[in-house]
């Protein structure tokens, strides 16, 4: 599987013929360039958030997935099943205060593609569910993480829904861009909570893994840059 990082939530994915974008954010509102790259599925996380639900610059005619629309058991797009686990953005943080709106419901979702078993963490801002840290233990090899704080979920659970899921690689996502609009953390204060040599800084924003090779038993973080 080939993984490229656009910006903020927003990753192509590419293996067994096909491409996948997740949570497109709207260029006008984020601050980043648009994708304009062909796909065959987007994956979205919501359909109300402008930082995660924009298709309309993913050419091509690809499958537009809202993952709060499938059923709890997931659905098949294009031979992908698509799982999704519902959550919402931080029930504490004042969005009133800060953007004038409440807080989206939207979901972390699960896929397979490449032999490889993909977590997208969505939007979620609060502790991931139990019964959904559950479902998912031993099921992830790749987990895209949120890493910025403030809206979305604070490191402290993190760390704890990443014990709980044992992925083996760990992407960053969702942390402070100078391009970017939102005042977030930066990258470094989640990379700091792991040994140096649990940390890959890519140089790049891509990354290719097989099955064959992923990590060992503890999981290992690759710090791709940003490409939009």
């Amino acid at each position: 599987m080939k993984i490229t990082f656009y910006a903020h939530a927003s990753f192509r994915l590419e293996a067994d013929g096909l491409a996948i974008v997740t949570d497109p954010y709207t260029p006008a509102r984020s601050g980043f360039d648009p994708i304009h790259e062909p796909a065959d599925i987007v994956l979205m996380s919501s359909a109300t958030d402008d930082f995660h639900s924009d298709p309309s610059h993913v050419l091509g005619a690809p499958v537009v997935v809202n993952a709060l629309e499938l059923p709890p058991e997931g659905a098949e797009m294009r031979g992908i099943t698509i799982r999704p686990f519902p959550a919402y953005e931080s029930l504490t943080f004042d969005y009133q205060a800060a953007a004038g709106r409440d807080p989206d419901a939207n979901a972390l979702y699960h896929f397979t593609l490449g032999g490889l078993r993909v977590l997208h963490m969505g939007d979620i801002g609060n502790p991931v569910a139990p019964e959904h840290l559950e479902a998912l233990r031993g099921q992830v090899d790749i987990l895209l993480a949120l890493t910025g704080e403030h809206a979305t979920i604070a490191l402290d659970d993190l760390d704890e829904a990443i014990r709980a899921i044992g992925p083996r690689v760990i992407i960053p996502m969702h942390y402070f861009s100078p391009r970017g609009v939102l005042k977030i953390e930066p990258v470094e204060r989640f990379i700091a909570r792991f040994p140096a040599e649990a940390v890959t800084r890519v140089g790049g924003p891509a990354l290719e893994l097989t099955p064959e090779t992923l990590p060992g038993d503890a999981p290992h973080v690759f710090v791709l840059e940003q490409s939009r």
